[in-house]
């Protein structure tokens, strides 16, 4: 399983890689804003998830979803955001757009865990 970890911190991109590979994830590719996380999935084929900040540089996670939700190539591949925008119209907003799952910073191990078991439809990983 592919996933891409897109967020503009390098500490945040390390936490969530981190976290992934304790889970048993290896292929994990990185991106620091939403054009370099488009130019990965237009270039790689069989990114399975999508895993995104909202407030980033060049190209924000919002409209990053929205453009992976637009266009039919990408359009089933769960997103889950991992965001400080935690208020109820941002959640909201997010949903609407096609966000899968919503994580707000800070976050434990346990609860991207959950978050990738509940858009994989599986209850072990």
């Amino acid at each position: 399983m592919k996933l891409l970890v897109v967020d503009d911190s390098s500490t945040m991109r390390r936490i969530i890689k981190n976290t992934l590979q304790r889970l048993g994830y290896e292929d994990i590719l990185e991106a620091e804003h939403g054009l370099q996380a488009w130019e990965l999935l237009d270039t790689i084929d069989g990114i399975d998830i999508l895993i995104t900040d909202w407030n980033m540089p060049e190209m924000n996670g919002l409209d990053l979803v929205k453009k992976v939700k637009g266009d039919q190539r990408f359009a089933n591949i769960p997103i889950i955001m991992v965001t400080t925008e935690g208020g109820k119209a941002e959640v909201i907003t997010a949903l609407k757009a096609g966000v899968n799952n919503y994580i707000v910073k800070p976050f434990t191990p346990q609860v991207l865990k959950e978050k990738l078991e509940a858009v994989l439809g599986v209850n072990e990983l």
